[in-house]
């Protein structure tokens, strides 16, 4: 990647990163069409390729900027250990990423399933961290105020499978809003709560 990207103004930055996350987190490395990222971004395919060089580059790049900013959204809002408590935390982490980057989870959970080896081998490492930061961060949960009985595995696994649905059913509307999607998330997390404990 070529530095002086970070010399262009926030605006056109983030329109860049945000074409790529759309059309990335539809099509997947493989099939994404470059001349699609530009056309949303409003810029040259010069212009991409004075930028990233190569698909690959910006692949690589927008994953790990992705990674590198929900995990910074997590660590610093996130400090609560109570189950729902910190489940609703996290949810506001990637509420406040969505506001900027609406396409930012639905990119990160393409890339989970990517299958290009090329794709594959440029993210791997990076992949992998984030994946250590979200297990550590949900390792950090108390779960003895679960009801007798409760597996809060399983909780675990309807409530991301629900967030996972929410996210991609409010960023393809058309009118999304991260804080409309922050609402209607809790109000599932406050509902698993109160059957569970």
């Amino acid at each position: 990647m070529n530095d002086r990207f970070w010399e262009l103004k926030k605006e056109k930055q983030d329109r860049m990163i945000n074409s790529a996350l759309k059309v990335f987190s539809q099509y997947g490395y493989k099939h994404a069409s470059t001349d699609e990222i530009v056309k949303g971004a409003n810029i040259s395919k010069g212009l991409l390729f004075h930028y990233f060089e190569s698909k690959i580059g910006l692949y690589a790049f927008l994953y790990d900027y992705a990674t590198r900013f929900v995990a910074l959204e997590l660590t610093a809002n996130v400090d609560e250990n109570g189950y729902y408590e910190l489940y609703k935390q996290i949810l506001t982490a990637k509420a406040n990423s969505m506001s900027q980057y609406p396409y930012i989870f639905l990119f990160l959970n393409k890339a989970d399933e990517e299958t290009d080896n090329e794709a594959v081998s440029v993210i791997s490492e990076r992949r992998e961290k984030y994946q250590r930061i979200l297990h550590a961060l949900k390792e950090r949960a108390d779960i003895t105020a679960f009801a007798p009985g409760i597996d809060f595995e399983k909780v675990g696994v309807i409530l991301d499978f629900t967030i996972d649905g929410l996210i991609q059913k409010s960023v393809l509307s058309e009118n999304f809003r991260a804080d409309f999607f922050l609402e209607e998330a809790t109000e599932y997390v406050d509902m698993m709560q109160n059957m569970t404990s």
